[in-house]
């Protein structure tokens, strides 16, 4: 929270003026986790997020569907007075968006997807966590199968999928296969993988798209792909980019405290 504060002041951000594109991960990346949503939600409109695989885990930890891990830091969520209230505003939140012309999306997306199935698939597992029966959905979340889109998946493999490729995924395979095992950088491919957003051919060529999660990739700047995650809650930066009216401006602070891998 404390880094997310100074970006803030850094670009001069105002909720009046500007609009603030969050891309998941709010909880479990550092000590604040309760900090950061109540920075989040007091900006009202002005701020949109995509949810993360973080904030997924703590949703299913708060419905009872996944354990606390010994690394997590969202007990601060979990024992406020108004956590009802906060998972209540998380699982509202989109899987996928579009903005300013980007599509934005916490992980990656599959090579078969193009930007409207992208958002239409997104849009179920919304409807799934904003719906009454979240409760019995959040455990069907967890497992690395299917590992290939297929657009006659139907029930638990489809929206497990989805979840996987949204929230989760790094490297893929020319046929859309993916890979869950391996966290580093873009040159540890494993044989016959690559980063998804090099797999030939993939439907959302051409599309302006950002994404979080893959901290060991780091930054990367193209004029139809961006890459923010840069490894803030260890030791690096939290990144932001201006991208409206034609302009591109990163802009960065350190993190103070860096977590220990988990």
């Amino acid at each position: 929270d404390d880094a997310l504060q100074r970006l803030l002041q850094a670009v001069g951000f105002s909720p009046s003026r500007d609009r603030l594109l969050l891309l998941g991960d709010l909880v479990n990346r550092g000590s604040s986790s309760l900090a950061v949503l109540k920075r989040v939600v007091a900006l009202g409109g002005a701020a949109q997020c995509i949810l993360g695989n973080h904030d997924l885990h703590l949703l299913a930890v708060a419905h009872g569907a996944r354990e606390l891990h010994r690394s997590d830091t969202f007990g601060d969520v979990l024992a406020d007075a108004q956590a009802s209230a906060w998972m209540d505003w998380l699982r509202r939140q989109p899987l996928a968006c579009m903005e300013c012309g980007w599509l934005c999306v916490h992980a990656g997306v599959p090579p078969q997807w193009n930007a409207a199935q992208t958002l239409a698939l997104a849009g179920e597992v919304q409807a799934l966590l904003q719906g009454p029966d979240l409760a019995h959905f959040l455990p069907q979340m967890y497992g690395n199968e299917p590992s290939r889109w297929q657009d006659d998946l139907q029930g638990t493999s489809r929206t497990r999928f989805v979840v996987n490729a949204l929230t989760r995924m790094r490297f893929c395979s020319a046929d859309g296969s993916l890979d869950f095992k391996t966290k580093e950088g873009a040159g540890a491919a494993p044989a016959g993988f690559m980063p998804w957003f090099e797999v030939p051919g993939r439907a959302t060529a051409g599309q302006p798209m950002a994404f979080g999660h893959w901290s060991t990739l780091g930054a990367i700047n193209r004029p139809d792909l961006l890459a923010t995650d840069t490894g803030c809650v260890w030791g690096g930066c939290l990144t932001a980019v201006r991208v409206d009216g034609g302009r591109r401006e990163f802009v960065r602070v350190h993190c103070e405290q860096a977590q220990r891998p988990g």
